[in-house]
């Protein structure tokens, strides 16, 4: 999704501007999480992009999208820019802490239970 979202429009108040272009991203990313995931894929991933047009919009993390949304309609600009590309997501696991040093506490839970009988 690319689109570049008009907050001054005649005859609509930009308060509903803004918050029907947020709704249309969360509706956007919603449609893409159901999507099926392809095989060997844990989730998907969104790559975003914010800014005040395409040509300077710079990426973001899609945690912050929303925050930068309201910020551009408090300060007052006419328009804003987003790139919403969902990309596939794997997850890695934690490496093992190989110095002994300090355990999980399920680890030591289970030493105390197994000592305590």
């Amino acid at each position: 999704m690319k689109k570049l979202f008009q907050l001054t429009v005649e005859g609509r108040h930009r308060d509903r501007l803004l918050d029907a272009s947020k709704h249309e991203v969360r509706k956007y990313v919603a449609r893409q999480r159901r999507a099926a995931l392809p095989e060997g894929v844990d989730y998907w991933d969104f790559a975003c992009r914010f800014g005040s047009c395409e040509a300077d919009a710079t990426e973001v993390h899609f945690a912050t999208l929303i925050a930068l949304m309201d910020e551009a309609g408090k300060s007052g600009a006419h328009a804003f820019f987003v790139s919403i590309i969902g990309a596939h997501g794997v997850r890695v696991a934690k490496p093992k802490d190989e110095g002994g040093g300090s355990d999980s506490r399920s680890d030591q839970l289970m030493r105390h239970l197994g000592s305590s009988r």
